[in-house]
């Protein structure tokens, strides 16, 4: 693929072609159908395909998710990320909130070294989910009931939670991005 000007993305079995055109891109697929045919090998069907990266829909690739110039987790990775947050912060966790925190920050510090490379919108949005659930657990141990609402939010605002150690998502992709 080098040697004909294509880049190729690969990480174990897993690949992508990048070309510049849809005639190109047949013409690689042709190529690799060759070679995993004389190897004894088949591609996979459903992941098998040519996407244009411009348009709507893109492609999914190693947890990412490709789609106009833009990437982001894809959509299964989100839920098990955020299915890994919910088991960590049922709203009757006990114990301190600062040892919830830690516990929480391990999680997201390694999300995080992964999925850095996200559009930054990703990250808002889950420290504001994430700040939500916290918010749940305060309002229980303050013997209400329900979801947090407005009051939590002036109760609890996004400073409380950064004085007790709770990383920022997107604090840290601005951080990222200015160290590059």
């Amino acid at each position: 693929m080098a040697q004909q000007g294509r880049l190729m993305i690969r990480y174990a079995d897993d690949f992508v072609i990048l070309c510049q055109s849809k005639q190109e891109a047949e013409e690689a697929l042709e190529q690799v159908r060759q070679w995993m045919q004389q190897a004894g090998l088949t591609l996979h069907p459903t992941k098998t395909r040519i996407v244009n990266a411009n348009e709507p829909g893109g492609f999914d690739f190693l947890g990412y998710h490709f789609e106009r110039g833009y990437r982001w987790p894809r959509q299964k990775s989100l839920e098990k990320f955020k299915q890994t947050i919910r088991d960590k912060t049922p709203r009757s966790r006990p114990g301190p909130l600062v040892h919830l925190i830690q516990d929480l920050n391990k999680t997201l510090r390694g999300w995080f070294a992964y999925f850095k490379h996200s559009h930054y919108t990703t990250f808002e949005t889950l420290d504001g989910w994430l700040r939500e659930r916290l918010r749940t657990i305060l309002r229980k141990r303050h013997k209400r009931s329900g979801r947090a609402t407005r009051k939590d939010h002036q109760r609890w605002p996004n400073a409380y939670f950064a004085e007790r150690g709770l990383i920022s998502l997107a604090l840290a992709h601005v951080k990222a991005a200015n160290l590059q």
